[in-house]
């Protein structure tokens, strides 16, 4: 009896030290021993449909303390730890999941709160395209780029790149119009390939354009030679049929004073087809008559026994030009 007795009394006492103690301790938690928890995330930046990592951690790594995630009033889990952070992985679909989040930390009667964390959500951008203006000379291009993303949360960043190496600081957008660049190059020898970059608040995400590729400018393949050098080769031409025409016209003229239409170069007129004339200028209508002789050999009979003789006929024509 005096043995259970005894035990009631060392029980109680022993309650009671407990009790008091674990007040004590509650009472010293809420200083510095004990202060609210940290709730934090790799990102609070995220896109619909993907998943993420919260940690509640506490800076006392000597208690054992029983963390609980919320969502508004929603519990949404509980990890016990000591030391180490407590990791919770959700998924972020809807727009109403983007927070807010808090962390309770709890040591036997004793609770803290984090304070609020959310997240937000952003469009992710598509693949822009990129647009080439250039104006060639005959050593240099001037070369501008334009890049746009016509999909995307804003602000957009937009990068360019000459094959794989950044030629442009990060241009930011906050309307939806597109990124100009403009740089200038020396006529090169071999291709040059641009493409760009658009990236917004999401992290590790971007998107790129396709690679536009310049042709070489040097080379027996010279195309703005080519250019460069076809009104000057058009002008020669022109130039070269000039000089021959004014060559030409006046010895066509000379021939065709010399041998009139319908008398060819070495035909001989008929006998008696005209009758000789003789030269006459005519004034009032300032013409000429040019005479033609032809000579026709024709034998006839011996007038004397061991004589002959030759006649000569003469048959003329004329032609007349007008000036």
């Amino acid at each position: 009896m005096w043995r259970h007795l005894n035990r009631l009394l060392l029980w109680s006492v022993f309650s009671s030290v407990t009790c008091r103690k674990a007040v004590l301790d509650c009472e010293a938690m809420k200083t510095d021993e004990f202060p609210s928890p940290c709730l934090d995330s790799k990102t609070n930046v995220v896109m619909k449909g993907q998943n993420v990592s919260m940690f509640c951690s506490h800076k006392n790594k000597s208690l054992q303390i029983t963390y609980s995630l919320f969502r508004h009033k929603t519990h949404l889990g509980t990890q016990n730890g000591k030391g180490e952070p407590a990791i919770f992985n959700l998924s972020i679909t809807e727009a109403h999941e983007s927070g807010p989040y808090k962390c309770k930390a709890q040591v036997y009667s004793c609770s803290k709160y984090s304070r609020d964390f959310n997240f937000t959500i952003v469009d992710p951008v598509t693949a822009p395209v990129l647009n080439i203006m250039v104006i060639q000379t005959e050593t240099h291009r001037h070369i501008t780029l334009h890049c746009l993303s016509v999909n995307g949360s804003l602000p957009i960043n937009y990068t360019f790149f000459e094959k794989h190496i950044a030629i442009s600081p990060a241009i930011s957008k906050y309307d939806r119009e597109s990124a100009e660049f403009k740089l200038t190059r020396k006529n090169p020898g071999e291709e040059e390939e641009y493409r760009c970059e658009a990236k917004n608040r999401l992290p590790d995400y971007a998107a790129y354009s396709q690679t536009v590729t310049m042709p070489s400018t040097g080379g027996d393949s010279c195309p703005f030679c080519l250019k460069l050098l076809l009104p000057g080769l058009l002008l020669l031409l022109l130039v070269i049929i000039l000089i021959l025409a004014l060559w030409i016209l006046p010895k066509y003229k000379s021939l065709y004073h010399r041998f009139p239409m319908g008398l060819e170069e070495g035909s001989v007129p008929e006998v008696g087809s005209r009758p000789c004339v003789s030269t006459a200028q005519d004034e009032a209508e300032h013409s000429q008559e040019l005479q033609y002789a032809t000579p026709v050999f024709q034998e006839v009979a011996p007038r004397q026994q061991g004589e002959s003789c030759v006649l000569i006929k003469l048959d003329m024509s004329y032609s007349e030009l007008n000036f």
